[in-house]
């Protein structure tokens, strides 16, 4: 209750805030690591088109999961979406698709580990953004090398599985997620996220500009980010965020669950822009 701070909060009730389980004033946008789930599909769309692993035609029959030796990868939906290429695979979230284009099933070329973590980089992943608050997090992203020194593990297949719909060890931040979700809406600007507009003298005269940065761009070419966009628009017309469509402006977006804990709940994520 904010009202509490405007009041001169008792040393009592700071207390019960720092003592609460639930961490109230852990500031989660920039500071909490967290396993992307879907959202970060759309990296990996954008890296398997920009890489030629696939183009906006291509298909995969989405029959409910992917089977690789005695492991079994589900999709969300009992019995698949059927016939799913780029835009409907985003548009529903549908896993079969980035398990069939990560490099991790046999049957199919696909991007591989390091071209995935390579391209999330790209899009400011696993970094520090510099916003101008103290104490950004900088994500994570895993390796092959970094499972084998940490964990004495190999990378298996099913890494590469995981990864490709954002579950396993890759976590991220929300504001490293809505930065790169502004990549998209903005046609392929990466900028370097701030709050401060202007610095003024005390006698409000401008001392400062902050000028936007452009941390980097054209990595990704223009018809792929087309693509990606219609994907997102797509979630909200006829997908996994239609219930968006009482917004009274267009938007596009992106849904994600991500599993992190055997006994607790699945975090639920959301990104979008508005307007389309």
């Amino acid at each position: 209750d904010s009202n509490d701070f405007a009041k001169k909060i008792s040393m009592k009730k700071y207390q019960e805030l720092l003592d609460n389980e639930n961490q109230p004033l852990f500031n989660r946008a920039i500071n909490g690591e967290f396993p992307t789930g879907s959202t970060f599909k759309m990296a990996v769309a954008a890296a398997a088109l920009q890489e030629g692993i696939i183009s906006k035609n291509t298909k995969f029959n989405s029959t409910g999961g992917v089977a690789i030796k005695a492991w079994f990868f589900p999709d969300w939906k009992a019995g698949g979406h059927g016939i799913t290429e780029v835009k409907k695979a985003l548009a529903w979230s549908v896993n079969t698709f980035f398990y069939n284009i990560s490099g991790g099933v046999p049957e199919y070329t696909g991007l591989g580990v390091k071209k995935i973590t390579d391209y999330a980089r790209l899009f400011g992943f696993g970094q520090k953004l510099g916003i101008d608050l103290p104490g950004e997090a900088d994500g994570f992203l895993p390796s092959k090398e970094w499972k084998k020194e940490v964990k004495n593990e190999l990378w298996y297949p099913g890494d590469t599985l995981h990864l490709a719909i954002g579950q396993g060890d890759i976590t991220a931040t929300p504001l490293q997620v809505a930065v790169y979700t502004a990549f998209f809406a903005n046609n392929g600007i990466l900028y370097k996220p701030h709050l401060v507009k202007e610095l003024l003298y005390s006698n409000d005269e401008i001392y400062k500009k902050i000028e936007p940065e452009i941390l980097r761009y054209d990595f990704i070419e223009g018809d792929y980010i087309k693509t990606i966009r219609e994907g997102l628009r797509g979630c909200v017309t006829y997908g996994s965020c239609k219930s968006l469509q009482v917004v009274p402006v267009a938007m596009a977006g992106k849904t994600g669950t991500a599993q992190w804990s055997s006994t607790k709940k699945t975090h639920s994520w959301f990104t979008g822009f508005a307007p389309y």
